[in-house]
């Protein structure tokens, strides 16, 4: 029988998207996981692949086409020896199904997430080949995975970044019962939308008879202003500020490099953040934690996200058990997250979660600067550059030190002050005595 192809969520945050190309035309046999169209979602361009076998009987959305709600008829898949004439007539777009980061979801969900992997005759799971054949090499039981393709079909994307201790918990999450459902999430509805500012029309009015230029706002950038006012109108900042001195790390860095040179490798300042903020989290626990609606969920594990600019925008691409991974590890793995990021080529699963964030300037001549938390987060630390600067020493002589000033933007509702002061001061330690971070 004739079915409906619809617009993938292909991210967490994607309620829209471009079909940027198909890859297949009417008339052609496609097969379960093969690749068939690429489609540009909030953050990246992606691949998307076909989840059953049979004709494409139809194309629905020319390539090219932007604005496509998710869940939006894209194609019409015929089995085989159907004919074209027995494709249903287009129907309207269903809602648009946007998936929240697994961490972050609020317990409310759960019934959608239960239902987002049917089961066919109470036996298995909706999943691509592909998706089935990645998950048994990793010992993933794919019932604990939420499907983020047509229907709740789970597909490869799903489970790429995933292992089988890290599906455990995901089934966990989501498993809290509708009765648990956060009553201060409903809040913010009932007390009505939240001002945005004057509207397109009335600053064209204002700005009659000037010369300006219309940018029209891509996935990326509606996203970005879409979370970062979220994040200051629901989020309680409060910045803690501590200057580090880096002549230390400094020399140890040149040391390292030196002795790293055979391997290719150079780590630079950033990499000792990372592993400083990873470290700090597993000496200061209660900072490890996020933000999940009417509770905190505390993380075990360090994993940190860095802000990376991009043409139209930003990403936080994630490294996940830093605290567990050596210098020169979290610096190779940065540089590649980095660079698939400009390219707009990483998977949801790279870029989302994390407890922290960092966000470096520095190498833009800032010296300090607060930054705003990517929710669920319940930090964010904010780096400046590296100055010169007269100093008191220990002895009370007057010297010159290398000074970088930090900010430490914190949930208050995640972190109180004296928690927030004790994990800035582990940071602190970490880059001031680089060796202690290695032991």
């Amino acid at each position: 029988m004739a079915q409906d192809i619809l617009m993938p969520a292909l991210s967490p945050t994607m309620e829209e998207g471009t079909l940027a190309k198909w890859l297949v035309k009417e008339g052609d046999s496609v097969t379960s996981g093969q690749i068939i169209a690429e489609i540009e979602t909030d953050k990246a361009t992606m691949e998307f692949e076909a989840v059953d076998e049979g004709v494409i009987g139809k194309i629905l959305v020319a390539e090219g086409t932007a604005g496509v709600k998710v869940n939006a008829p894209i194609a019409v898949l015929l089995e085989d020896g159907e004919d074209a004439s027995a494709a249903p007539a287009p129907k309207a777009a269903a809602p648009a199904k946007v998936e929240a980061p697994v961490v972050a979801a609020a317990p409310a969900a759960a019934p959608a997430q239960a239902a987002a992997a049917p089961a066919k005759d109470g036996k298995r799971v909706f999943a691509s080949p592909l998706a089935r054949r990645i998950a048994t090499q990793k010992g993933i039981d794919l019932a604990s995975i939420k499907g983020t393709g047509p229907n709740g079909r789970i597909v490869r994307a799903d489970v790429e970044g995933l292992s089988a201790a890290s599906a455990a918990p995901t089934a966990a999450a989501t498993a809290a019962p509708a009765a648990e459902a956060p009553k201060a999430a409903a809040a913010p509805a009932a007390a009505g939308a939240m001002p945005t500012g004057p509207n397109a029309a009335q600053v064209a009015k204002m700005l009659d008879g000037r010369d300006y230029e219309e940018v029209t706002l891509d996935g990326m950038r509606r996203t970005v202003a879409a979370r970062l006012t979220e994040a200051k109108q629901t989020i309680p900042h409060f910045y803690l500020r501590r200057e580090i001195r880096l002549d230390a790390l400094m020399a140890f860095r040149a040391q390292l490099n030196e002795q790293l040179s055979d391997r290719g490798v150079k780590l630079s300042v950033n990499d000792f953040i990372i592993k400083a903020c990873a470290v700090a989290m597993q000496r200061v626990p209660g900072a490890n934690a996020v933000w999940a609606g009417d509770r905190i969920y505390k993380l075990k594990p360090s994993d940190i996200a860095v802000a990376v600019a991009v043409e139209g925008g930003l990403f936080t691409p994630v490294l996940k058990d830093a605290h567990l991974k050596t210098l020169s590890a979290l610096s190779a793995e940065m540089k590649d997250l980095a660079g698939r990021a400009r390219n707009k080529k990483l998977a949801p699963h790279e870029y989302v979660g994390g407890s922290m964030a960092i966000s470096n300037l520095g190498m833009f001549g800032i010296e300090n600067f607060d930054a705003v938390i990517n929710p669920p987060h319940g930090s964010i630390l904010a780096v400046g550059a590296g100055v010169k600067k007269p100093v008191v020493q220990a002895d009370g002589s007057l010297g010159v030190a290398t000074v970088m000033s930090v900010t430490l933007s914190v949930d208050h509702r995640v972190i109180d002050g004296a928690l927030g002061a004790e994990f800035l001061q582990a940071i602190v330690d970490c880059l001031e005595n680089p060796l202690s971070m290695l032991a």
